[in-house]
């Protein structure tokens, strides 16, 4: 059994309309992962789907694989490909379902957004908009979830 320390929220950064398969497949083929990014992907309709045993890592965020769970929802990003929070109600209901339940299993775990990783450039002890490597999940996740 893994150590899981984070549980990590994301977004595909793609249309709702892409299809498991193709992001599965530009994990394959573009960037030759040979395992998922994610543990569970939450389709537009609210349907959780599991791409990953949990006792392997995922490739959700270099560095800390081996100790998180990551949770993704597809969207993330508007027609012109810019970053925003899409998630439908199905969405948010099912993520928060999922979450509920994996942190029943990993109490210790801290919920986070994937942008949450991203290096305090000014030293100021808080991540800002402008150091985010990253805009993923395209919402607070530590503040929208801080209660689970």
């Amino acid at each position: 059994m893994r150590n899981i320390k984070y549980i990590v929220v994301h977004c595909t950064a793609t249309a709702q309309t892409a299809s498991v398969e193709s992001v599965k497949r530009y994990w394959k083929e573009k960037l030759n992962w040979k395992s998922p990014g994610y543990h569970y992907l939450v389709e537009p309709d609210g349907n959780i789907v599991q791409l990953l045993d949990e006792d392997k890592p995922s490739n959700g965020v270099a560095g800390y694989n081996s100790v998180s769970m990551n949770v993704c929802y597809t969207g993330g990003i508007d027609r012109n490909g810019k970053a925003v929070d899409n998630r439908t109600e199905e969405q948010k209901a099912s993520l928060v379902f999922l979450l509920e339940r994996l942190k029943e299993k990993y109490p210790r775990a801290t919920i986070k957004g994937h942008r949450d990783f991203s290096p305090d450039l000014n030293g100021n002890g808080v991540i800002e908009p402008s150091e985010w490597i990253k805009s993923c999940p395209c919402f607070d996740a530590e503040k929208e979830y801080k209660n689970l």
